[in-house]
């Protein structure tokens, strides 16, 4: 017969309580980090503010995205370990879309429409950098990354460009 090892974190995770004929409790299994990321990117997968051409997007509507996403990295943040990746990675996130909300609210601050300029600009700093925080998530989770989110990965490294890179 094969035996099945498990550590003490799956056996926990099994276990949603314990009762005999006189008393019992239950709790919820903690979650695992890992799913936790998983659901940090499902979420971030559905954020247009982060994919759509910038040629697509308006000003207000892509401030209540970046906000709905701040929203979401600060709830986050209460669950994780302060010293994991995954929080690591969140904060960051968390105070790109702060600075670019900085940026948006002093671009309407004098009742003005932002020049395309500045807000694809400032777009595109957020992209950027939640896009190597996503990438940083999916390698250390081993999770993948689908759809319009790939499109603000950070590129792949040309061979000739690696090549180079070690030599100088």
């Amino acid at each position: 017969m094969k035996r099945l090892k498990l550590s003490a974190k799956q056996i926990a995770s099994r276990l949603t309580g314990i009762s005999c004929p006189i008393a019992g409790i239950s709790w919820t299994p903690p979650v695992d980090e890992r799913d936790k990321a998983k659901r940090l990117l499902v979420f971030l997968e559905d954020r247009r503010a982060l994919y759509r051409p910038y040629d697509m997007e308006i000003g207000a509507y892509v401030d209540s995205s970046v906000l709905e996403i701040r929203q979401r990295l600060t709830e986050d943040l209460q669950d994780l370990p302060s010293s994991s990746i995954l929080a690591e990675c969140t904060r960051a996130m968390r105070a790109a879309c702060r600075k670019f909300l900085d940026r948006s609210q002093h671009m309407h601050g004098a009742r003005w429409h932002p020049l395309e300029a500045e807000l694809h600009t400032a777009l595109g700093e957020l992209r950027a950098i939640v896009g190597i925080h996503v990438a940083r998530i999916a390698c250390a989770y081993g999770l993948e990354v689908r759809d319009e989110l790939t499109t603000i990965l950070p590129p792949e490294m040309d061979t000739d460009e690696a090549s180079r890179g070690e030599n100088t």
